[in-house]
């Protein structure tokens, strides 16, 4: 049966879409960028904001029963490919063993002209 998840320790929707679905044992967590769920700001500079990104994603994750150590798949979203090594240090430091299948792909615009949005894909 499919599950809405959300949480207020997470940015809630800007759109016709929820944080995370779970269904089954997998749960599929939306695009999250660097806004900060407290203060609605988005965190400034690519390090900043991937960090921010995973954190809200660790949030919507905990929700659904599942966690950070559970990825299964990651799709991130950056602006600027020169900005892959930052990005991939920031990532290195949640995802330090057994780490996820992944995919990134440079984007020309992503929602509120963030540099970085993520995704994932996690088992409970």
């Amino acid at each position: 049966m499919k599950e809405v998840i959300s949480t207020t320790n997470a940015p809630g929707a800007i759109g016709p879409y929820s944080q995370g679905i779970k269904y089954g044992n997998l749960v599929f967590v939306s695009g999250q960028t660097a806004m900060d769920p407290k203060t609605s700001k988005i965190a400034e500079g690519v390090e900043a904001q991937a960090s921010q990104c995973l954190e809200n994603i660790k949030a919507i994750l905990e929700k659904a029963g599942s966690g950070l150590d559970k990825v299964l798949k990651s799709t991130v979203f950056i602006k600027d490919m020169n900005s892959f090594k930052k990005v991939n240090e920031i990532y290195a430091g949640y995802f330090t063993k057994n780490q996820p299948a992944r995919s990134t792909v440079e984007v020309a615009r992503l929602p509120m002209d963030v540099l970085v949005e993520i995704e994932v894909i996690a088992y409970i």
